[in-house]
């Protein structure tokens, strides 16, 4: 913790509401370490329960985290807006930036002729009433999981996937119940689940997704959900195979305790099937995003599921957002009606494929065994985080650590490939090689 910030306070609710304030100014950083309770409250002359209450108060709320015998610490991070000197400093000049998780902005399909011919036949306002899901939109998304052999009778539209799978968690599951999650997996999705009070269970992952064995481990460990991504997985780029899936599914067949929710965010840049498990439990929900093919700044995902999870969602929406604009809905309509840019999404799509498996090649020549069957990411298994990073923020290429998407997984760092030129691989996976395997330090002489 830093010296220059002094908690204070003679009961939980000061003493929780000076933290906050110390983590939204910037004066307690991401992953800072708190007093141990006894200390703090012999420090503030208080009782061991009042400091006790203050950080559980805050553990529920997803800004600090128990680590062990590592004590108390502030979430990587913590669901409260911070002030913009706090957030993640930026790479060292001229270095690399990897760390992002994003889209190649190259890539994307322009906006602006689509935006034009909206603007140019705009007709009247919507108004409240008539406000909701577009039929033809519905059709559309309707056809595209069709495709992908998922059952679309029941369908509605949310704000991305994130969006998404608050509305579902919140309509199904109460604070303190037990979430099933990757392990590793999404850094958004477990901060998610800490600001909602929940548990999370981790669910090791390989290749080919969620592994059979983990999830039936968390089912007996009294997990409420599970929550999977379908390909893409971010950060190991597994994808669920049919064998996979065929096991998943009949593990979790006719589970009625259980809220199954599949997140295909990759959806049209993934170049691998799809292999849903829609429809394996009676409460079910599908999502599929716009954002990483189409841009980061769509923020609509489609949602299908069993009756009562779509009706459960939308009724939540409508009485809280209302909907979801048809400006976007008419916008993204477009992007999936026109030829041209269904082509600049595959190209991307295999522009990425190529970068990731270049680079995955690099690595195997310098023997090292990195993880990413689908996506834009490569996982890479080391030894030490902060030393690999350390390594190769040196090098002049910025990662993100693993700590950021792991429960109980092994160490790693995750690269994003999406910036990457055919000429960066070589030098890449030799500093990555030997960030992963550092050169140890010579003996004392005898």
């Amino acid at each position: 913790m830093s010296a220059r910030y002094q908690l204070s306070g003679t009961t939980a609710v000061e003493i929780s509401a000076g933290i906050e304030s110390g983590i939204r100014t910037g004066a307690l950083s991401p992953g800072a370490p708190l007093p141990p309770v006894r200390a703090l409250a012999a420090d503030l002359g208080v009782s061991p329960a009042t400091v006790a209450r203050a950080y559980q108060e805050l553990r529920q709320r997803g800004l600090l985290v128990t680590a062990g015998r590592h004590g108390t610490r502030v979430r990587p991070r913590p669901p409260v807006a911070a002030r913009r000197s706090a957030l993640r400093p930026p790479p060292l000049p001229g270095a690399r930036d990897l760390s992002r998780g994003e889209p190649d902005r190259r890539l994307l399909p322009p906006l602006g002729p689509h935006l034009a011919a909206l603007a140019a036949d705009s007709g009247p306002s919507v108004s409240y009433s008539d406000a909701g899901v577009l039929p033809e939109l519905a059709e559309a998304a309707r056809a595209r999981l069709d495709a992908d052999g998922v059952p679309a009778g029941e369908l509605t539209i949310t704000g991305g996937a994130l969006d998404g799978i608050e509305r579902l968690l919140g309509a199904h599951l109460r604070p303190g119940d037990a979430v099933a999650m990757e392990d590793p997996g999404w850094a958004n999705l477990l901060d998610l689940v800490a600001a909602l009070g929940l548990r999370p269970i981790g669910v090791p992952v390989d290749d080919e997704g969620p592994m059979v064995a983990g999830v039936a481990a968390a089912l007996a460990a009294g997990a409420r959900a599970l929550v999977v991504t379908s390909r893409a997985q971010n950060p190991t780029g597994s994808a669920i195979s049919a064998e996979r899936a065929e096991a998943l599914r009949a593990l979790l067949a006719g589970r009625r305790d259980l809220l199954l929710i599949e997140d295909d965010h990759a959806a049209e840049l993934a170049r691998v099937p799809l292999h849903p498990l829609a429809g394996a439990t009676a409460s079910w929900a599908f999502l599929r995003s716009v954002s990483k093919p189409f841009g980061p700044d769509l923020r609509l995902a489609v949602l299908a599921g069993d009756e009562t999870t779509v009706a459960r969602v939308a009724g939540r929406t409508r009485v809280g957002a209302g909907w979801v604009s048809t400006v976007l809905q008419r916008l993204v309509l477009a992007l999936w009606s026109d030829p041209a840019v269904d082509e600049l999404v595959r190209r991307a799509a295999q522009s990425y494929e190529q970068r990731r498996d270049g680079l995955l090649t690099a690595l195997a020549e310098h023997g090292l065994r990195a993880h990413g069957r689908s996506g834009i990411n490569v996982w890479l298994p080391v030894a030490d985080e902060t030393s690999a990073v350390t390594a190769l923020r040196d090098a002049g290429w910025a990662v993100a650590p693993g700590a950021l998407y792991r429960i109980a997984a092994a160490p790693a760092v995750r690269v994003t490939v999406s910036s990457l030129h055919t000429d960066d691989l070589a030098p890449l996976a030799a500093a990555l090689a030997h960030a992963a395997n550092p050169t140890p330090p010579p003996g004392f002489p005898t």
